[in-house]
């Protein structure tokens, strides 16, 4: 890949397919992008899955790439426009848990905020732990607000299999807080619900 030197030859190539090219240019860019994305996100990690998610998408749509424009300019967009979807995506999450625990406060659920942070903490590792597709499925009907007819559209499946993964992941939350029952209450309430 020495002769692939400048950034267009790179785009031609990796239109082509060519993953030696786009090998090239991941490491031409990556850490530069990391750099970037850090100054948004202020935590490595996840500037690492941005860049990541950059690259990925750069791949996928490799068809549309025009070598005649700047690919750095390309990448550093991509990468920013994933940085604003992750960020949207995180504060329609958090919106969510915080209107789940202004909830339980307004129904008197419990007198202690610290108790109540920690029911929440919980149901949010409960969540991170579903199955994968049981937990894209809550979180397209929960955090993105789609309901079970969208959701089967958007992924191709039928409605039943929408229902039976909302259902697998109530009974998951259930089985972790079966000593707490109000507290499931206001979670089924505000989870599973459509």
């Amino acid at each position: 890949m020495e002769v692939l030197l400048n950034d267009s030859l790179l785009a031609s190539e990796i239109k082509k397919s060519n993953r030696e090219a786009f090998k090239t240019l991941f490491e031409r860019y990556y850490k530069n992008l990391l750099d970037y994305i850090v100054t948004y996100t202020h935590d490595l990690q996840e500037a690492e899955d941005i860049v990541q998610l950059t690259f990925i998408s750069l791949w996928n749509n490799r068809a549309n790439l025009n070598y005649t424009k700047s690919i750095k300019s390309y990448i550093y967009r991509i990468a920013y426009n994933t940085y604003i979807d992750v960020y949207r995506k995180q504060k329609k999450k958090d919106a969510f848990f915080n209107e789940l625990k202004e909830q339980a406060l307004r129904d008197r659920f419990t007198t202690d905020p610290e108790a109540l942070e920690k029911r929440i903490i919980k149901l949010q590792k409960v969540i991170d732990r579903l199955p994968e597709k049981c937990r894209e499925i809550l979180y397209l009907n929960k955090f993105e607000g789609l309901k079970y007819k969208e959701i089967s559209e958007r992924l191709d499946i039928s409605v039943k299999t929408v229902e039976s993964h909302m259902y697998t992941a109530f009974k998951k939350i259930r089985e972790n807080f079966s000593d707490d029952e109000l507290f499931l209450f206001i979670v089924y309430k505000n989870l599973f619900q459509e």
